[in-house]
């Protein structure tokens, strides 16, 4: 899948769904948005904000006008979800921004949002662009339990362990999830599954929790941002519940061997094998901005 393509998700019992490829970071494979063609369209995601228009031709080609785009659903405000919601919300008038409550704020003003991703991605912020601040009456608060009407209903279900602000979307019609970064980064061309674990919230535990969520739904079909439709297994769980588990032990081990945590980072970079399938500038930023997020979370362990 090249980027920019749009594809319909073909799964078992899914209808009315498509993805498009958005080109996050020029990588393919890397970020999805997903759109409901239904009589109330939605558009779960926003992507990064770089090349918006890609989402807004991707409407086009589905012949969906931009005044009836109904929804723009947001699992959560880190920016490679949420940084395009303004820009799209200005092109599609008559479309609301869902977000859960405590992400709200950020999306009417994403200064400290902006600020915090700098810290964190550091030279890869030149694949971003600024957000546009989403008017405060466009934005819907969000929180778990709630159902939103997108055609098809969409379950509202709290999983924090990425970040406190993070929900996920079981669509009842498609028995499928919209799963955010809850169950990890599904790497289609190696069939892996991908530790996803940056600064500041990742929270191991919860994350587990939010992984035996989406298992208690049990639904057909996995919908990754990150990256592309997946049949839904236990193994699939499983899976990612192991990854989590042995990529934090790891590190915690390897710190207690080391001088200081930039050589853990260092040692995990060297390690990392993803170069063929992200790019090395890619693949060496993804495991920079994951190894720091485990550090964090023991740190904060420490101090409990």
């Amino acid at each position: 899948m090249a980027i920019g393509d749009l594809r319909e998700v073909t799964t078992d019992d899914c209808s009315d769904l498509y993805y498009l490829d958005t080109g996050m970071y020029d990588t393919e494979a890397y970020g999805a948005v997903y759109i409901l063609d239904t009589e109330k369209p939605a558009l779960i995601d926003s992507g990064i904000g770089t090349n918006y228009e890609r989402i807004l031709d991707a409407l086009d080609e589905l012949d969906i006008e931009r005044e009836e785009l109904d929804s723009i659903v947001l699992t959560h405000v880190h920016l490679d979800h949420a940084g395009g919601a303004g820009f799209l919300a200005e092109a599609c008038p008559n479309a609301d921004v869902y977000i859960h409550e405590i992400g709200a704020r950020h999306l009417v003003n994403p200064e400290y949002l902006v600020k915090g991703t700098k810290s964190a991605v550091g030279d890869q912020w030149e694949f971003y662009v600024e957000p546009k601040p989403v008017p405060e009456e466009r934005v819907v608060e969000l929180t778990d339990g709630d159902v939103l009407d997108c055609g098809h209903e969409l379950d509202v279900i709290y999983a924090p362990g990425h970040a406190p602000h993070q929900v996920i979307f079981y669509d009842r019609q498609n028995d499928a999830v919209f799963v955010a970064d809850a169950a990890g980064i599904w790497v289609p061309s190696i069939e892996q599954i991908r530790e996803t674990s940056p600064p500041s919230d990742f929270d191991l535990e919860q994350c587990l929790d939010d992984v035996e969520t989406i298992r208690e739904i049990e639904p057909t079909t996995l919908l990754y941002p990150h990256f592309g439709p997946r049949p839904y297994s236990d193994e699939a769980m499983d899976e990612y519940g192991e990854v989590l588990s042995e990529w934090v032990a790891a590190i915690e081990s390897r710190r207690a061997a080391e001088d200081d945590d930039e050589a853990v980072i260092e040692h995990f970079v060297d390690e990392q094998e993803m170069d063929d399938v992200w790019g090395e500038r890619k693949a060496r930023a993804e495991i920079v901005l994951n190894t720091r997020g485990v550090l964090h979370y023991l740190d904060q362990k420490e101090d409990e």
